[in-house]
């Protein structure tokens, strides 16, 4: 995957989908596959093109938590077919101009697009003013092939990155991976905690993930951990690490079950938000290693009990749960 900053750095000429495409769901799946279809006729490269920040972020002020933040996204698409990722720099300029001279400047004279694949619902240009179809119209003059692609559904309604936010503000995980295509995944370094769960008899892998990651809501979940390698002194790791258990079959790699908690930590007065993983019949030392955890199960909210005893006991109960979803 080569991923650019900036168009001075792109691999060109290109077919490419436009978009924010944050969480790569199955409504975003639509709109990249006809660039897969359209990139070896046109011996141009399959691309993504997105915007960072988020225009939403920009013009709001407000910081905006992603579902995949970018190393997740690269490699999901990665694993998908895509070559390159381009996230343009959304500042004030490229806000003020107008669809035409976006398509003139941005689409023809820097990405070099041969085709275009967006939404039926796409906007684009100063004040959103350019729509799917005026994209099409300014475009295809220019030699550039546009397809708009139809909204993906559940149901009547129709699948985005919000309606995935929401589910899984509300534990609903298995919602969520419905519309994402796959279990949602907290990416990320294990990192020293405080070892509690080890002097419970439960040990924990403390989950160290990106800043502006969007976080489920706080309880219990089964999960399904894939184990990378270790992260680098720049921080970087393999794509299989960051993107999510991409690369599964991968012997090197390992998947195992597990139960992970997210949240403060109530019953030792825990502050500190914390994602900790307990891996189910097994050990060893996953200090500085990459790890991706799939939610699969949302087993319960978090609470604080009376005692250390009675939270053991409850994650024994969790444990025990955890395994019967495994064994199934």
């Amino acid at each position: 995957m080569h991923i650019a900053s900036t168009t001075a750095d792109i691999l060109a000429p290109t077919a490419l989908a436009l978009g924010n495409f944050d969480g790569v769901h199955r409504g975003h799946q639509q709109v990249i596959r006809p660039v897969l279809a359209a990139a070896d006729g046109m011996a141009a490269r399959p691309t993504v093109v997105t915007f960072d920040p988020h225009p939403r972020e920009f013009f709001s002020g407000e910081r905006r938590l992603a579902l995949t933040p970018l190393p997740e996204k690269a490699a999901y698409l990665n694993a998908i077919g895509i070559e390159q990722l381009v996230a343009l720099r959304f500042d004030a300029a490229l806000a003020a101009l107008d669809p035409q001279t976006f398509v003139r400047e941005v689409l023809v004279a820097q990405l070099q697009a041969r085709f275009v694949s967006i939404g039926r619902d796409f906007c684009f240009g100063q004040q959103r003013a350019g729509t799917a179809e005026d994209l099409k119209a300014i475009a295809t003059p220019d030699g550039i092939e546009v397809a708009i692609a139809g909204l993906e559904l559940d149901g009547e309604a129709r699948i985005s990155s919000s309606r995935i936010r929401a589910a899984l503000s509300e534990g609903k995980v298995a919602t969520a991976r419905q519309w994402l295509g796959r279990p949602y995944a907290l990416c990320g370094t294990v990192v020293v905690g405080a070892q509690l769960g080890r002097k419970l008899g439960f040990p924990t892998a403390n989950l160290q993930m990106p800043p502006n990651k969007f976080l489920p809501c706080h309880g219990v979940y089964y999960v399904r951990v894939t184990i990378g390698g270790a992260v680098g002194n720049d921080g970087r790791s393999s794509a299989a690490s960051l993107g999510g258990a991409t690369q599964r079959m991968n012997d090197a790699n390992p998947i195992l079950p597990g139960v992970m908690n997210l949240g403060v930590r109530p019953t030792v007065d825990g502050r500190q938000l914390r994602a900790e993983v307990h891996l189910l019949d097994w050990s060893g030392d996953l200090y500085g290693r990459a790890i991706s955890v799939e939610l699969l199960e949302f087993l319960r909210s978090e609470r604080s009990f009376s005692s250390l005893d009675a939270l053991k006991t409850q994650i024994a109960a969790d444990c025990d749960a955890a395994r019967r979803l495994a064994s199934r």
